[in-house]
């Protein structure tokens, strides 16, 4: 019996000396990925800030985010939240459709820009498997729901212009499209996506013409009364 008792106290103090041992460590580690995640925001950040001064963005980023630009005013003309976008072949930079939100006008609120693009873009090119050789351009930070369309429909790339603060999918509200921010929080996956691990994605393209449109917009709304304080 008493030997027992022992052997219970021997194990119950081995296993606290354990915990005690590993709990510094782990917290350490998530110290550690926290300081990790906040450098890669701010490189991140810095790198949007460079592409809106005009730096280091391509020539093909510019004419496509342009041409999105012109869609989401469009958008904006038709009482719609002004984002646009195009798809277009990453190998040729050609346009294969285009697409701007259109949630009021059918009364579908998942009628998203990058929505329709993925639907368009899927019968343009003979099914959806194929938009793995496609880039999207689009106005602003996808929303988790576009995010997730993304990567299950296996688009190759994204570049967007302005930042979502409120619902973006790449790290305003959660980290869903880089692999780099996998497992880093509890706002990020705990693995990569199983279509599209390694999703190619610029921002800060054009951001502060995107941005503006926006702010612009809402405004516009709230000088009426309508939409409140909603967004996209």
């Amino acid at each position: 019996m008493e030997k027992a008792l022992f052997r219970r106290h021997t194990s119950a103090r081995a296993v606290m000396l354990r915990c005690t041992a590993t709990t510094p460590a782990r917290a350490a580690l998530r110290v550690a990925r926290a300081r990790a995640h906040r450098a890669r925001l701010i490189s991140r950040a810095s790198t949007s800030a460079a592409a809106a001064a005009g730096e280091d963005v391509g020539v093909d980023d510019e004419r496509h985010m342009r041409r999105a630009l012109e869609l989401a005013r469009d958008a904006a003309s038709a009482g719609e939240v002004p984002i646009g976008a195009v798809l277009v072949d990453a190998e040729t930079s050609t346009v294969i459709c285009e697409a701007r939100n259109t949630c009021e006008h059918s009364g579908d609120p998942t009628a998203h820009a990058e929505m329709t693009l993925i639907q368009e873009g899927a019968k343009k090119l003979g099914g959806w498997r194929a938009l793995q050789r496609t880039t999207m351009y689009v106005t602003l930070e996808p929303c988790a729901m576009c995010a997730g369309a993304i990567l299950q429909s296996r688009v190759g790339g994204v570049v967007y212009g302005a930042k979502n603060t409120l619902l973006g999918g790449d790290g305003s509200w959660v980290s869903m499209m880089r692999r780099d921010d996998i497992g880093m929080d509890d706002t990020a996956p705990k693995h990569p996506h199983a279509f599209t691990p390694n999703l190619e994605v610029r921002s800060g393209v054009l951001a502060e013409d995107c941005g503006k449109i926006m702010s612009d917009f809402f405004k516009h709304r709230r000088t009426l009364g309508a939409y409140g304080d909603d967004a996209v």
